[in-house]
């Protein structure tokens, strides 16, 4: 897997971009665009890799990918088993700031946009207590063309301008810059740390994979991550471990910790803790006590 550079196909007489696919599982390559992408989750599961941030992404929310971020959507395992009936649904919102909106984001009433899109320039969810606006304005812009489009995403922007709790996704001091035949390399990695998460994945496995000595893998991998391949792994694994946990068909924590590639269970309770900053049990109660 390699960041593929794309290219967003813009009509002469369109400024926002809309995109609403239906597919059986989301586009599955680490890729990047000059673009701004906001892209609304109807439906679908799975992982968020942007930049240097990794999460869980499921039906409901929406997140912002600034300009030439290298990201994927990976849909869980499950949508690409054979004779699988699972499908995701997303629309996207495609907007270049510093082109033919450039002018727009320049006036005087829009300064309060300008700076936000300028400040959080690598990204951002949107929190529950707007969600609900955002896609019902996400829904307009999608169903009108011309000025009704222009009038909803002007809406859009000032909605997020307003909040005050937008959810940064990216670290301010993550690097976008890359070449190519480094994006493949750390795509590729990405890809096969993703891929066998759960199974007893070591340094040296991965590091092989790379054609590398241990060493050698682990500065490279800080250099362009900011993360440690362990910290790295870990977040992955807990983020597994969250999707099994708010399953209310898990068994027990003890099982979801050997199945997200742990090796012991205290393990994954100091790991899960220093991850998401709650224990499995306080993370479960958190989740039951929102879910009702």
């Amino acid at each position: 897997m390699k960041i593929l550079p794309f290219t967003i196909p813009v009509p002469h007489d369109h400024t926002i971009i809309v995109q609403n696919e239906v597919l059986p599982y989301f586009y599955k390559h680490l890729h990047r665009h000059q673009e701004v992408q906001l892209t609304w989750i109807v439906e679908g599961e799975g992982t968020l890799i942007a930049g240097n941030d990794i999460r869980n992404f499921s039906a409901g929310d929406v997140f912002l990918l600034g300009s030439n971020q290298p990201h994927v959507f990976k849909s869980d395992p499950e949508y690409f088993e054979p004779n699988s009936t699972k499908q995701v649904h997303a629309i996207t919102i495609f907007f270049n700031p510093q082109g033919k909106l450039l002018a727009l984001l320049g006036l005087p009433e829009m300064k309060n946009i300008h700076a936000l899109l300028q400040k959080l320039s690598n990204g951002f969810k949107i929190p529950q207590s707007i969600r609900q606006n955002v896609s019902g304005l996400i829904t307009t812009i999608h169903l009108n063309d011309g000025i009704g489009r222009m009038l909803a995403f002007v809406q859009l922007l000032q909605c997020f301008s307003e909040c005050s709790d937008l959810e940064p996704i990216v670290s301010n001091n993550y690097v976008r810059s890359i070449t190519d035949s480094e994006g493949m390399r750390i795509g590729f990695i990405y890809d096969y740390i993703v891929q066998n998460a759960t199974h007893q994945l070591t340094l040296d496995d991965v590091a092989g994979q790379a054609n590398m000595t241990a060493h050698a893998f682990c500065r490279y991998f800080k250099k362009h991550t900011k993360y440690t391949f362990i910290n790295f792994l870990s977040k992955i694994r807990v983020n597994e471990a969250c999707k099994m946990l708010n399953d209310a068909d898990y068994k027990t924590i003890s099982n979801v910790a050997f199945s997200c590639g742990f090796n012991s269970v205290n393990n994954f309770n100091r790991v899960f803790k220093t991850v998401t900053g709650k224990t499995p049990r306080m993370y479960i109660s958190n989740y039951n006590n929102i879910a009702r």
